[in-house]
């Protein structure tokens, strides 16, 4: 039987984020969420976030050949409309 990936990506940054809020607050109730997969050969990348409102977003890459995942955080910080006429 094959592993549950999608399950086993949303585990690991699950983990993350738990480890890095602050241990003075309450421990939020959130979800975490695929926003996009792919496969490409034997590697596997999901960005996911979740749903705190802390504008973190995660890659997570799986090494099909080592059989590890590496992790990527990021903070979003901007989120603009470029309309493309503007480069044509």
């Amino acid at each position: 039987m094959m592993p549950d990936f999608d399950a086993i990506a949303k585990a690991i940054v699950k983990q993350y984020v738990l480890e890095h809020l602050d241990k003075s607050d309450e421990v939020p109730v959130f979800e975490v969420y695929i926003v996009w997969k792919v496969k490409v050969l034997q590697n596997w990348k999901w960005l996911l976030s979740t749903s705190l409102p802390d504008g973190m977003y995660y890659e997570l890459t799986l090494n099909g050949d080592k059989e590890e995942f590496y992790l990527d955080a990021y903070k979003k910080f901007d989120n603009r409309t470029i309309p493309s006429k503007e480069f044509v």
